[in-house]
């Protein structure tokens, strides 16, 4: 009976123990991407995703209507790249991670500064799969407002 207890708690331990490394190799990678974006380092930006990956954004049109716009990684990576160093600056926080294998969603809260001014808050939400290269963001959605930042 002690052997079982042991080997209960054991597997348990090494299981959280493997949940952990794999959220911090998640938060890593997400982490990776917005210190490529603050050093102004587009192929940084670039190597955090997967190689067919998706950037898409939320955002309100003009009208109030609800409109997703889609980015290719290279031009976001450009767009990087042309930025001034240390003029990107998104802030986040990590609220929810869950990994189930080789899949990871992260929801990540965030407020950005544009050379050292607020700029707009939101969240994203990103989908991450684990690679020969380790974790890769494959998806990314984000939101974006002015109001109602935390």
């Amino acid at each position: 009976m002690k052997c079982i207890f042991f080997a209960l708690i054991s597997c348990t331990f090494s299981c959280a123990v493997k949940s952990q490394t794999a959220e911090d190799s998640i938060k890593a990678t997400i982490q990776g991407l917005f210190t490529a974006m603050q050093q102004a380092d587009g192929a940084g930006a670039v190597a955090s995703f997967a190689d067919s990956a998706v950037i898409q954004t939320i955002e309100k049109a003009k009208d109030g209507s609800i409109v997703v716009i889609t980015d290719k990684v290279v031009d976001f990576g450009k767009r990087v790249s042309a930025a001034p160093k240390g003029a990107l600056d998104e802030r986040i926080s990590f609220d929810v991670i869950k990994v189930d294998g080789p899949l990871a969603i992260a929801w990540t809260p965030y407020q950005f500064y544009y050379n050292g001014t607020f700029s707009h808050c939101g969240v994203n939400s990103f989908q991450l799969l684990r690679t020969a290269k380790g974790w890769k963001i494959q998806y990314i959605i984000d939101t974006r407002r002015k109001t109602g930042c935390r």
